[in-house]
């Protein structure tokens, strides 16, 4: 394995040299808002596999990479996008691969308990990290990797635009068999990069804020967005 470079097979042997955290349990799940199989109201975890099952038909099954982007911040971008690679991860025959590209304000390392010691996503894109399996890391749900953003970065255009961050995408794209790449970015409202990063997915999804954000905002929002890529609009009611 050279720098930017997975071998197709790879994974199993990259977490086997890592420490696979014990699974959360209900409460702990429940605590960080993430779906399970065995919640008591089972109507979370079924909208995000439905949700799941509509953007693999889209890629006919395969391994694909889809975008996550909310509205404006507050929207719950990052909720939608654990919890469609949680619902991922809920089928044994796939692995989901989550990536933090929201480099101006990072947290999905917070919400599934990781400690990024080994770096993240700008550390790789800067030159600091130069091993792409380095900044993979397991999570305590089974068959959920996650590639934390690291250093948060406020120019963060440039880092995501560069061809180090397509060769990054491409190299997890191809790691393994049914492989998907979830990609969760800054709010649309904020900045630029999610009309960035949409350049790298088969799909895209937009997260609207129920009864927060405005039909206008919607509209405009989702205009960044090439119209044979957009899969749709969530309306979710969790910041």
């Amino acid at each position: 394995m050279t720098a930017l470079t997975l071998e197709r097979g790879t994974l199993p042997a990259l977490l086997s040299g890592q420490a696979i955290p014990s699974p959360f349990n209900p409460a702990e799940r429940r605590a960080r808002r993430l779906i399970g199989h065995d919640m008591v109201d089972p109507r979370p975890a079924d909208a995000f596999r439905d949700l799941r099952t509509q953007l693999l038909a889209r890629s006919r099954g395969e391994g694909n990479v889809a975008l996550v982007a909310s509205v404006a911040r507050g929207s719950g971008g990052s909720f939608v996008a654990t919890n469609l690679a949680a619902a991922i991860a809920l089928d044994e025959s796939r692995i989901a691969i989550l990536v933090d590209c929201n480099l101006r304000a990072p947290c999905l390392h917070e919400r599934l308990g990781v400690t990024p010691s080994r770096g993240g996503l700008v550390d790789l894109l800067e030159g600091t990290v130069h091993e792409l399996g380095d900044v993979v890391y397991a999570t305590a749900l089974p068959r959920l990797l996650l590639v934390p953003a690291g250093a948060r970065r406020e120019g963060s255009g440039e880092l995501l635009a560069s061809d180090r961050m397509r060769m990054v995408i491409e190299a997890l794209r191809r790691s393994g068999d049914r492989v998907s790449l979830v990609l969760d970015t800054a709010a649309v409202s904020s900045a630029p990069d999610a009309r960035i990063v949409s350049d790298y997915a088969d799909v895209s999804v937009l997260v609207a804020g129920y009864g927060r954000d405005t039909a206008a905002a919607v509209s405009e929002a989702s205009a960044i967005f090439d119209p044979t890529r957009l899969a749709g609009v969530v309306f979710n009611k969790v910041p």
